[in-house]
């Protein structure tokens, strides 16, 4: 849904008025952004999505009669280009990985600042992805587990990386099929390589330094260089097209 004012336009779902009220006047400090609608559970969203055909839907995961994982996978199944992100005061990883299941395009734990919010909105309504940066980790913890599970920890997996030579990072695939999948193969140095598996491991950029013996500047130039070649805005994108794609190894 585009305003007259090519806004933004937001609907929020959440079963407490209260706090619908004040993320309304958190959002509207951004001449921006534009809260359309707001609903109080997930059988009213479905309603409010079809009528308001918002950009973005900021969801609750705790609500009564279908809860923001249900109403997810209902409002995409309806509407499969909604992008939604979800509201939740819960750090478990399983919650992450349900959600991210569901289709959802973002977690925000609900005690979120104003510039992590804003910046959530933004890069889901670009076709991104955002997860608060405190729980990436315990997501990678969900990825390890489920792997476990799952029996697949052999290093004849496709999606498994490894450092065949010191300058670039290699995937074990057919390069013509690689090349056709990604256009383009962007190699990673060793230490770019390094540093994006402690990124998957939820360490900051201070740790990263610690554990590689170099300085939380040189991280950061690490860190933005392979934002630039995964073409990802953020950290937290990157480590979730490192995992979906294979490029880290998650069992360590």
């Amino acid at each position: 849904m585009m305003t007259s004012e090519n806004k933004i336009s937001i609907l929020i779902i959440d079963d407490h008025t209260m706090f619908r009220e004040g993320v309304k006047r958190v959002i509207e400090m951004n001449p921006d952004f534009e809260v359309v609608g707001q609903a109080g559970d997930g059988e009213e969203a479905m309603r409010l999505v079809q009528e308001l055909k918002p950009d973005v839907i900021l969801m609750d995961i705790n609500m009564p009669k279908m809860n923001g994982v249900e109403a997810t996978e209902e409002i995409l199944r309806h509407s499969p280009d909604s992008k939604i992100i979800i509201l939740s005061i819960h750090e478990d990883e399983s919650y992450v990985f349900r959600t991210l299941q569901a289709g959802a395009k973002g977690y925000l734990l609900k005690e979120m600042d104003i510039d992590a919010l804003s910046e959530a909105i933004r890069i889901v309504h670009e076709g991104g992805a955002y997860i608060h940066p405190r729980v990436t980790g315990k997501l990678v913890e969900e990825f390890r587990r489920l792997k476990k599970q799952n029996g697949q920890e052999t290093a004849k997996e496709e999606s498994f990386i490894r450092v065949n030579e010191p300058s670039e990072l290699r995937r074990v695939t057919d390069p013509s099929k690689l090349r056709d999948e990604y256009e383009i193969l962007q190699l990673l140095t060793k230490r770019e390589y390094e540093v994006l598996q402690l990124m998957a491991q939820g360490k900051s950029n201070k740790a990263i330094g610690e554990e590689l013996f170099i300085s939380e500047k040189t991280v950061k130039n690490h860190v933005s260089s392979i934002l630039q070649k995964l073409k990802v805005q953020d950290r937290t994108q990157a480590v979730i097209e490192a995992i979906k794609n294979g490029w880290v190894d998650i069992n360590q």
